[in-house]
């Protein structure tokens, strides 16, 4: 039993990853999501318009808001197309009897918020705003939560099935093939992922259509937005996969590192815990993730009719990843074909030599 036991540290101690991962792993994942794991959230941004916009404003000076703009000269139309392109969470409209508030109900977290930070300025002040939610008046959560899963389910597809997909023929020896054949670098992956590209495309659809058909989610914008950020979306995604194919020897390995990749972006995206009441510290990582950014896709072409003028800015993030990663695909994937750097075989053992 004592042999088993030190070989089994041997083992161990030859596989630095595994060793790695079972000591850093979990005191990063405490460290990181213990910060971002927080349903808080504070610094909502908020514009405020109408000719008693300076008055309004100077009334929502605490930390719960953050006034962002005060237009006195416009209007409701302005506030809710502050609301639609999401540069405010909050709209206050002045200059009827009562403030008109519009909210934007595809951010959950902060509505609940500012509904009770509201109703207790309310009941100190003696003055009860009228409240209106645009994009889910009923606060469902499945309406937040579809246009989300979506983007986790590319991810899953793209990061983890593609990577263990490519490494099983790693493993299998057939890598070694490809390195004679006059196919180039580009060549490879494209013939790799074009099959997991339309699973995923399939999933999406599939996934899309349920939640349109049993959630009641609303699909308000124009399909083709929303199909140009998936699917740079997805070339981010299956580049990953490529990627961590590129660094694993076996499957093991490529579920390990596939795991390293996708539970970030389930937890500090946006899909579950809200960006903004992150840590600074852990929230620069949230930018760094590509779901986040089609979860903002998603949700702006689904929930709020968002058109692609709009969300330039997360389209654009998303295809500079996509050149990023998929770049980076190619380069690790030219130099495990090239003569010198061919892949390893480490599929079963060698054989018996012939019978003399």
């Amino acid at each position: 039993m004592w042999a088993m036991i030190a070989k089994e540290f041997h083992e161990l101690q030859r596989d630095r990853r595994t060793v790695a991962m079972m000591i850093a792993l979990p005191v990063v994942l405490l460290v990181v999501f213990g910060y971002a794991a927080n349903f808080r959230v504070s610094g909502i941004p908020v514009v405020v318009v109408g000719p008693h916009a300076s008055q309004a404003a100077a009334l929502l000076r605490e930390p719960t808001f953050h006034v962002t703009a005060v237009d006195p000269a416009a209007g409701e139309p302005a506030a809710q197309a502050r609301l639609r392109d999401g540069t405010a969470v909050i709209a206050v409209v002045t200059g009827g009897s009562v403030p008109l508030v519009l909210m934007d109900g595809t951010q959950l977290f902060s509505v609940q918020t500012a509904e009770a930070a509201l109703g207790k300025m309310a009941r100190a002040g003696g003055v009860a705003p009228r409240v209106e939610i645009l994009y889910n008046k009923d606060l469902s959560t499945s309406w937040v939560m579809v246009p989300g899963l979506a983007g986790l389910i590319l991810v899953f597809v793209g990061t983890l099935i593609t990577s263990l997909g490519v490494v099983r023929e790693r493993q299998a020896g057939t890598l070694e093939q490809l390195a004679v054949m006059p196919l180039r670098a580009w060549d490879v992956i494209v013939g790799k992922i074009a099959p997991y590209l339309i699973v995923a495309a399939v999933d999406l659809i599939a996934i899309v259509v349920i939640g349109m058909a049993v959630f009641h989610v609303p699909f308000a914008g124009d399909p083709g937005t929303f199909a140009l950020g998936a699917g740079l979306f997805l070339l981010v995604t299956l580049g990953m996969g490529v990627l961590v194919s590129t660094v694993s020897q076996n499957q093991g390995q490529a579920i390990q590192l596939a795991f390293m990749l996708v539970l970030p972006q389930v937890l500090l995206s946006g899909l579950i815990f809200p960006v903004s009441s992150m840590a600074v510290g852990v929230r620069w990582i949230s930018y760094l993730l590509p779901l986040t950014y089609f979860i903002e896709i998603s949700r702006g072409v689904m929930l709020k009719a968002m058109p692609v003028s709009d969300l330039w800015q997360p389209i654009g993030l998303l295809a500079l990843l996509a050149a990023v990663v998929l770049g980076l695909a190619v380069f690790r994937f030219r130099r495990d074909l090239a003569p010198g750097g061919r892949p390893e075989r480490v599929a079963g053992p060698a054989p018996e030599p012939a019978a003399s």
